[in-house]
């Protein structure tokens, strides 16, 4: 139809290929929203070593400068169950690997990668209708585009969009770098991806992208001030209006408690008697008695301290008193994780923590805790609060980026809301909002009310999909 776009999405991880955070979650939703919308859309990503073995027929190879070194890149082509396209860079000296990032070549690994994804639609003679890049690994689309393929008989004037999951990873490397990249050596200045002396693939990204959105509106806000901004707002404020929030979303395909094969017993806002077996099973899993009847905190996370969780840790002795049991599944920083695990010793029948991650747990502690907590000092969106919702499981959230657009504190009064917040990243702060769930869950009429606010509240893909469709349109009047 005329109205059909055609996205290139750029991306390091998806979703079951490649995973070290929420972006490769994002990556296997936001592209079905996008095709059940009635749109094209083909994901890149690279063939890291763990995606074995390689998805799809190999196509190519095609040249492909970044550096001094003659390389070529191939590609595997597959298209998932749900219609998306996906395309694997396959380049082992890059990404044949043990682990995605954290390498000293990181800029050249990137930064092919970025050059492979635009090289791959040239040599198919195929101009997507915009390129959507996620993140500093792949902030140098942008810059290719508008430095080398600007003029290009195939990809002349194609417009980007730059999506900013989390500012505090801005890809910055050393000056020398640039000169690796195949790049005019004038985009090192301080109008381009000069950045502290070196060169920032974030703020490649920022800087030439018809548009530039992050993920949640007050996220948005929180970055181009000093405290959430980490010295990255002022490049964010000279892009002005071009800078817009727009909340991820969840896929309620697989976070559903109506329809999830992870769970001990399926149930719905009409019928929760499953969420008690959903309790009791989870109990279970982490050898916790289920007498007395204890409400269940549960948490999944990364363990670090831009997620708060040091805060939990130093707040052990007001947690000890709470009648409370506590679940923690996630990996993280030591001292967060000691911390919780001195929890644990001091009260092992009513706190639990595994360190580690596994997808078929996290449902279970989504779908068997009473309370999830989030007290992050910074959260850009935030996916696992919406999770907790659909499952009737009450969010305890930080007042941060997406946890402020999501989680509506509750008003006994109205009988609105879905959850609690709290303003300070302290233990006062916490205690305050977990005393609060725990006096209102003493009335049980009202935490039922408080649970199906949030399994009603619709958090899907499609209406943020329908945003960036309008973003993408508005990109490509730009180009």
């Amino acid at each position: 139809m005329a109205d059909t776009l055609h996205v290139a999405y750029i991306t390091p991880e998806m979703v079951p290929f490649a995973k070290t955070g929420g972006l490769a979650d994002v990556s296997a939703a936001f592209p079905k929203a996008l095709v059940r919308l009635g749109h094209r859309v083909t994901v890149v990503l690279p063939r890291y070593g763990s995606i074995s073995p390689p998805p799809g027929k190999l196509a190519g190879p095609v040249p492909v400068s970044v550096d001094a070194v003659p390389r070529t890149a191939g590609f595997h082509r597959t298209r998932t169950d749900a219609g998306v396209e996906v395309v694997f860079v396959e380049h082992p000296p890059f990404f044949d690997r043990s682990g995605l990032y954290g390498w000293d070549d990181d800029g050249p690994r990137f930064a092919f990668l970025a050059r492979s994804a635009v090289e791959y639609f040239r040599a198919r003679g195929e101009r997507p209708d915009v390129f959507h890049a996620h993140d500093w690994q792949t902030g140098l689309v942008p810059v290719y585009l508008k430095a080398l393929y600007w003029d290009d008989a195939t990809l002349r004037r194609t417009p980007s969009v730059f999506t900013i999951h989390n500012v505090a990873y801005q890809g910055q490397f050393a000056a020398d770098t640039l000169g690796m990249l195949g790049l005019p050596r004038h985009l090192g200045n301080d109008f381009a991806l000069g950045y502290h002396g070196g060169v920032s693939f974030l703020k490649g990204g920022t800087v030439f992208a018809e548009l530039v959105s992050t993920v949640s509106p007050t996220y948005e806000r929180e970055i181009q001030g000093e405290e959430h901004g980490l010295g990255f707002q002022d490049v964010l404020r000279t892009r002005g209006g071009d800078v817009v929030g727009v909340l991820n979303g969840v896929d309620y395909e697989i976070w559903d408690p109506r329809k999830d094969e992870q769970i001990a017993r399926r149930y719905t806002a009409a019928d929760l008697d499953g969420k008690r077996a959903c309790k009791a099973d989870l109990l279970r899993a982490f050898g916790l008695p289920g007498s007395p009847d204890l409400p269940v905190i549960g948490i999944i996370s990364r363990l670090v301290w831009q997620k708060g969780f040091d805060i939990v840790a130093e707040a052990w002795w007001d947690l000890l008193r709470r009648p409370v049991r506590m679940i923690a599944l996630g990996t993280g920083d030591v001292d967060v994780q000691a911390g919780l695990a001195e929890l644990a010793r001091r009260a092992p029948d009513r706190f639990a923590v595994r360190f580690a991650y596994d997808e078929g747990l996290a449902h279970r502690v989504v779908a068997g805790s009473d309370m999830f907590l989030m007290p992050s000092r910074s959260e850009p969106c935030g996916l696992t609060q919406m999770y907790a919702m659909r499952y009737g499981t009450v969010p305890i959230a930080r007042s941060t980026g997406g946890l402020v657009d999501t989680v509506e504190p509750w008003d006994p009064v109205t009988g609105r809301g879905t959850g609690f917040r709290f303003d300070h990243a302290d233990g006062t702060g916490l205690i305050w909002a977990i005393d609060r769930a725990l006096d209102t869950r003493r009335d049980p009429a009202g935490w039922e009310t408080l649970m199906r606010n949030g399994m009603a509240r619709d958090h899907s893909w499609e209406r943020s999909a329908r945003e960036y469709v309008s973003l993408y349109r508005r990109a490509m009047s730009m180009a």
